[in-house]
């Protein structure tokens, strides 16, 4: 089979198209012939190295949607034949990768096999943040950093339907346009404006009960400023760089704040966990409630070139490569 394999940590360049051989499922794995291989920065940090990966060579990505062709020992609820998808799993810039069964999920009819491989990550990450780190409620008011990207634009309309305000940031007019077309109410342009003086404006001085921010380093220490005391700020995600010498001082001066840095494979790691999160965003998605946009396609072997644009932000929504 092909699979994109990474050789020494790197750019995009150390991403290679290769021949490797077809794996067999060990116990607790099933094989799966992938339709759609979904897209991801967490793809990025370990390509980089940034996270390490078990060893080198490696095969990156966590997520994808297909048919089981193959199941290995003492693993049961799958079958060959059976449509799964799966957003934390290992090697999955493959044409037919071994997977965890543990990571796997039933995939719906009426859910496409692209729009599964584009949701799972990412909308499995807006579920938990929007229902287990902080429960958005109607009445809240909330701050979503980077709304028009693969989670913004899933959390978002999700907020919004949840009953929230919601205030977004983004980089460009046209990513604005397309923040407030998936759910939100305020969107401001970080680059052009202060976002936090906006915040405070926008909520007549109060502040935000919860800001979520999976950019880091650029918008960081300024989110703590948009939140009301006791708020909660959760950092996801570092595409702009890590947050660097976090002083947990600054919790206190700034009103009591609570600070988490939650995962996803934390959440998920538990099984009857991970089946009712998935339960409830794919019954999110097939309501209409959330729409999963899938705004670029490329085949698995241009690889290379999907992380040039994920990296460069020139990317909306989400992206899948087709094998």
């Amino acid at each position: 089979m092909k699979a994109i394999r990474v050789h020494e940590y790197g750019g995009p360049e150390v991403m290679r198209f290769e021949d490797v051989p077809l794996p067999e499922p060990g116990p607790g794995q099933i094989r799966v012939r992938q339709r759609a291989v979904g897209v991801n920065f967490i793809d990025i940090y370990f390509r980089t190295g940034a996270y390490k990966a078990a060893q080198l060579p490696f095969t990156p990505g966590k997520e994808g949607a297909g048919e089981v062709t193959a199941v290995g020992a003492g693993v049961s609820g799958f079958k060959i034949g059976d449509r799964v998808a799966y957003g934390s799993a290992e090697g999955t810039y493959a044409e037919e990768p071994v997977i965890a069964a543990a990571a796997a999920v039933h995939v719906p009819e009426g859910v496409d096999d692209a729009t599964a491989a584009a949701m799972m990550l990412k909308g499995l990450t807006a579920e938990y943040l929007l229902h287990r780190v902080y429960r958005v409620k109607p009445g809240d008011t909330i701050l979503f950093h980077a709304a028009a990207g693969g989670v913004g634009l899933i959390a978002c309309q999700w907020a919004k339907h949840l009953g929230a305000t919601v205030i977004g940031t983004a980089g460009t007019p046209e990513k604005a346009e397309l923040a407030k077309a998936h759910g939100c109410d305020h969107v401001i342009l970080y680059r052009e404006e202060d976002f936090a003086k906006r915040v405070r404006e926008i909520t007549q001085g109060k502040g935000v009960p919860v800001v979520y921010d999976g950019v880091g380093k650029a918008t960081f220490p300024a989110s703590l400023d948009c939140l009301s005391p006791l708020g909660t700020f959760v950092s996801f995600g570092s595409a702009s760089g890590a947050i660097e010498a976090f002083d947990i001082g600054l919790l206190a001066q700034k009103g009591s704040l609570y600070a988490i840095r939650p995962t996803l494979f934390t959440f998920s790691s538990q099984r009857p966990v991970l089946d009712a999160m998935a339960e409830n965003l794919f019954g999110a998605v097939r309501s209409g409630a959330v729409r999963i946009p899938v705004n670029a396609r490329y085949p698995l072997a241009e690889a290379q070139q999907v992380h040039r644009d994920l990296a460069g932000r020139e990317t909306t929504g989400s992206t899948v490569m087709e094998p």
